[in-house]
């Protein structure tokens, strides 16, 4: 008698918590042989300064079967010329505006969906705030930048920030109408 498999277990977005952040940590190094992000590697700072920043207002991890799965968080916009390029391109104040920011999925999770479902948890916070979304993406040719054109957002701009690679293009300013 042969038996099905066991169904995998669900994917749960949920709020992060501070016991998260050991498990984030090793996601992210896992992951970044393959996106190149995060750019700078080792961090000159502990990772967990990475994952949790001064700006940020919420984040989300994405879990399967006790698995951390990925990250994503929502930063206030800086009222700064990255700012100021980001509201141009929306149309509305910075005020108006919020960040999608440290996002990345495990490797054996990329390709099923949970990228996309922290992206959409983060955009609905944003949505649910009347406030616009919007991100920065370095990686001009990858997947990345696919699946966010894909999605719908705008290339409003290029920026260059102090964390890229000299040697790298300018990142891109996108925002989600």
């Amino acid at each position: 008698m042969t038996h099905a498999p066991a169904p995998a277990p669900a994917v749960v977005v949920r709020d992060r918590v501070p016991a998260d952040l050991p498990a984030l940590a090793e996601v992210l190094a896992a992951q970044r042989p393959a996106s190149g992000y995060p750019h700078r590697w080792p961090l000159p700072f502990p990772v967990e300064e990475f994952l949790v920043r001064p700006d940020e207002e919420r984040a989300w991890v994405a879990e399967s079967g006790g698995r951390m799965l990925g990250h994503v968080s929502v930063t206030t916009v800086p009222d700064d010329r990255y700012g100021a390029i980001w509201s141009a391109g929306a149309g509305r104040p910075v005020a108006e505006l919020g960040c999608v920011s440290v996002l990345f999925v495990a490797p054996a999770a990329q390709g099923r969906g949970v990228g996309g479902a922290l992206l959409d948890v983060a955009v609905a916070h944003l949505r649910d705030q009347d406030r616009t979304p919007v991100l920065d993406v370095d990686d001009r040719d990858g997947v990345a930048h696919a699946v966010y054109l894909h999605r719908g957002w705008r290339v409003v701009g290029e920026a260059r920030f102090d964390w890229q690679r000299p040697e790298a293009p300018p990142a891109r300013l996108l925002v989600l109408p």
